[in-house]
């Protein structure tokens, strides 16, 4: 059995730090990249990035529907093209439980490298594309809590500083 991690929470200082290039395309990426994809169904997410749990690495795992071997396993990734948009509800494993209406392009083409240093460009619409971009955030430090609409940062205020006593406490 593959082992699990946990998920980094808000407000912990990784989740706003760009994480670094992946330049070793070794056995360890391949453990890494098992790890969090058990660690993502486990947590029924459709995606997760390194730095959620604690490692400033540009690698992500993004899975369409959540099932077992839909999973991309995202290393570098870089957009080359955002079209259309589209609100939607958006939830976050570093968020437990909370969710809020998020404007994101509707269709892009990305780029990335898989677990063999092979580039790899995807076309993307829909939830897959909103996915990829979810996850990119994350490995740029940038948190959905600053996508959404003003409407939901008042309404999950007290969630928020929920988070942030939980995080002091553990500290």
């Amino acid at each position: 059995m593959i082992e699990t991690l946990d998920i980094v929470l808000y407000p912990d200082p990784i989740l706003r730090k760009p994480t670094a290039p992946i330049t070793e395309f070794t056995g360890d990426l391949r453990r890494r990249a098992e790890v969090m994809i058990e660690t993502m169904h486990r947590n029924r997410g459709l995606g997760l990035s390194a730095n959620q749990v604690g490692w400033s690495l540009r690698l992500a795992i993004v899975s369409e529907t959540g099932d077992p071997g839909d999973e991309r396993v995202v290393v570098n990734p870089t957009i080359e093209s955002l079209e259309g948009a589209v609100a939607m509800e958006e939830g976050c494993l570093s968020f437990p439980g909370l969710t809020g209406l998020i404007t994101r392009p509707e269709r892009i083409v990305v780029s990335y490298r898989d677990l063999d240093g092979g580039t790899v460009r995807e076309e993307a619409d829909g939830l897959l594309a909103r996915c990829f971009l979810h996850e990119i955030d994350h490995l740029d430090g940038i948190l959905f809590i600053s996508k959404m609409t003003p409407a939901d940062r008042i309404r999950l205020k007290r969630s928020l500083k929920e988070l942030e006593a939980g995080y002091r406490a553990r500290r």
